[in-house]
Order: C-alpha cells, then sequence, then structure tokens
C-alpha cells in the first residue's frame, strides 16, 4: 500500500474521535506499529490535527474538514451503481471498485451509500 493511500485510510479510521492505538491501526491496515509510529510523526509534521505517542494511542484533535465534492445526487447514484457493478466482478478493479465506495461513503455520508464489506 503507497503512503499516500495509507495516510488517507488512518484519517478515516481516526475520524471517529476515538483514542486509537497504534497496534489497532496497524491491525486495520496490515502494517508494522513502526510504520504506523512514523506515519503518525509526517501527519504531526505536516499540521494535521493528530495528537497522542507510542505506548499511548493517537487521536484527530479536531474534526479534519475535507473539501466539498459538488455532485447531484443523480451523479451520486449513477457513480455508485456503476461502481457497484464494477465491485461485483472481483479482481483488483474489484477491489479497487471496493475501495473507492468507502472513500466516497466517507466523503458523501449524507449520499447514503452504505460501502462495501
Amino acid at each position: 500500500m503507497k503512503r499516500d493511500d495509507r495516510m488517507a485510510d488512518l484519517i478515516r479510521l481516526m475520524r471517529d474521535g476515538r483514542l486509537h492505538t497504534a497496534a489497532e491501526l496497524a491491525a486495520a491496515l496490515g502494517v508494522s506499529t513502526r510504520t504506523i509510529w512514523r506515519d503518525m510523526a509526517v501527519m504531526a509534521q505536516t499540521g494535521l490535527p493528530v495528537t497522542g505517542e507510542r505506548g499511548l494511542g493517537y487521536i484527530l484533535r479536531a474534526p479534519l474538514l475535507l473539501p466539498p465534492t459538488m455532485l447531484t445526487p443523480d451523479e451520486v447514484d449513477a457513480l455508485a451503481h456503476g461502481l457497484g457493478r464494477v465491485a461485483a466482478e472481483g479482481g483488483a478493479r474489484g477491489r479497487a471498485a471496493r475501495s473507492l465506495l468507502t472513500k466516497i461513503a466517507t466523503l458523501l455520508p449524507q449520499a447514503g451509500i452504505t460501502p462495501p464489506d
């Protein structure tokens, strides 16, 4: 997994406002706790509102606001429907479609898209 993708996944996981241990985050992302420690240091250095330390856990101090995506309800429906069909096909493209559906559901909770399992 590329670092940028992992960072986006870390932000998605931490947006719930809870304290997360490095071990918990590492297990969720399939990386080592050492990788999480390094990623958290990078996130803090870039100005993201991450607080925490090794042994205690990490938390986003403030809600992270992402730029709005201006899509009509029909566009979101079409996007979700198309991605759902590709996701059902399986393979690398299916995994990518499932990942994208999860990201869209996170970014546009008002759309009511249910992320795939």
